[in-house]
């Protein structure tokens, strides 16, 4: 995935993200939407640490086509 596909996925989250936040002001989300929300977050983590290591990989003199996307659980894991 190109980095101009990976920034387009971003947007395309944020706004999925964004319609279900606004779908719900004011009154509770259902357990199906918070699991949606919580799907798309972790998408966003992936694909922005996807994007960290592909512009690493340049940086080095490497292919960021070799990054590879990584789980949830370390994505998750990291330390803001």
């Amino acid at each position: 995935m190109e980095d101009a596909d990976l920034v387009k996925r971003i947007g395309e989250l944020v706004n999925e993200e964004h319609v279900l936040e606004r779908s719900h002001v004011g009154q509770g989300a259902s357990d199906e939407d918070i699991a949606k929300i919580r799907a798309i977050e972790i998408a966003l983590d992936q694909c922005w640490d996807l994007l960290r290591q592909r512009q690493a990989r340049r940086d080095a003199g490497q292919n960021p086509d070799d990054a590879k996307v990584r789980d949830a659980s370390t994505v998750e894991g990291y330390q803001q």
